[in-house]
């Protein structure tokens, strides 16, 4: 549950190992400057709004509902299951898991199938955060398409059960604004808008560089210089393809030719660990 005026006592006043562990993790995340921010400035109003009640000063209602607008890849789903760590371990949600969902999980297939598909991933995320993916394409269909009927369920239990769950929608920045548009209502219910920006060319390196060495790995030199320019290339030909999941299909995709290419020597006995580590030009290109 979702801490209200009278159960404020189950915040945690003070900097707590796990809460700055998990805020670590946020702050170990590549880029999103604004992102951090706006989670850093959360945190800090949620304890200042406890110091507020107990000293018998007006606070507005606390809600959390938010929107997540960003391209693919830009890290909407990381954030939203550290924000749901986040507040779990201050105390805001009673289990912090994140439940995520998408039209299809939503929407059904006749008459009130899709009521009872939403309320019951809305009951499956009490306690925690309810993360829509692409939520813009519960509108896609017009008035008469069943994803209306999603929309207005899931704004029902934001009234019904706002201290039960948290809810986040996210998709594309334009398409989400869009949507918006097609419930004037829907814009006011979620205070909280993080915009994700598209990383820079220096950021997805230093992203590449988290994967290989999540996985033991490490570029050569003129090979990290040649990853770059291929991301670069990837992301003037579209501009929603410059992000952390093109960056880590690169590199499973560089990983599996350089096993194609070490296997093709002789003595694979003789390989050394950093031939096993080492990631190169040819790598990247399928080269022999």
């Amino acid at each position: 549950m979702i801490f209200d005026e009278f159960s404020s006592s189950k915040i945690v006043r003070q900097e707590d190992p796990h809460v700055s562990g998990v805020m670590q993790q946020l702050d170990d995340l590549v880029g999103l400057r604004p992102v951090k921010t706006l989670v850093k400035e959360i945190r800090a109003m949620t304890l200042i709004r406890v110091q507020r009640l107990e000293k018998d000063l007006a606070v507005d209602p606390l809600v959390l509902h938010m929107l997540f607008s960003g391209n693919p890849g830009s890290g909407k789903s990381t954030v939203a299951r550290i924000m749901a760590d986040l507040f779990r371990e201050m105390g805001i949600l009673n289990k912090g898991h994140l439940v995520e969902c998408e039209r299809a999980d939503l929407v059904g297939e006749y008459i009130g199938h899709t009521a009872q598909k939403t309320r019951s991933l809305v009951q499956k995320a009490a306690g925690g955060v309810l993360f829509v993916d692409e939520a813009y394409s519960l509108m896609r269909g017009g008035e008469k398409d069943f994803g209306k009927e999603a929309v207005d369920v899931l704004v029902k239990a934001m009234e019904d059960q706002k201290n039960d769950f948290i809810l986040i929608l996210a998709g594309y920045k334009s398409e989400m604004e869009a949507f918006l548009r097609t419930n004037p209502g829907l814009r006011s219910r979620f205070p909280l808008h993080l915009d994700f920006p598209d990383y820079t060319i220096r950021e997805l390196l230093l992203i590449a560089d988290v994967f290989l060495k999540q996985r033991d790995y490490v570029f050569r030199a003129d090979a990290r210089v040649a990853f770059g320019r291929t991301l670069e290339k990837k992301k003037n030909e579209h501009c929603y393809s410059g992000n952390a999941r093109l960056v880590r299909n690169l590199i499973e995709q560089s990983i599996r030719r350089q096993a194609v290419r070490l296997l093709g020597q002789s003595g694979l006995n003789a390989l050394s660990r950093e031939d096993l580590r080492l990631i190169l030009p040819q790598d990247l290109t399928g080269d022999r």
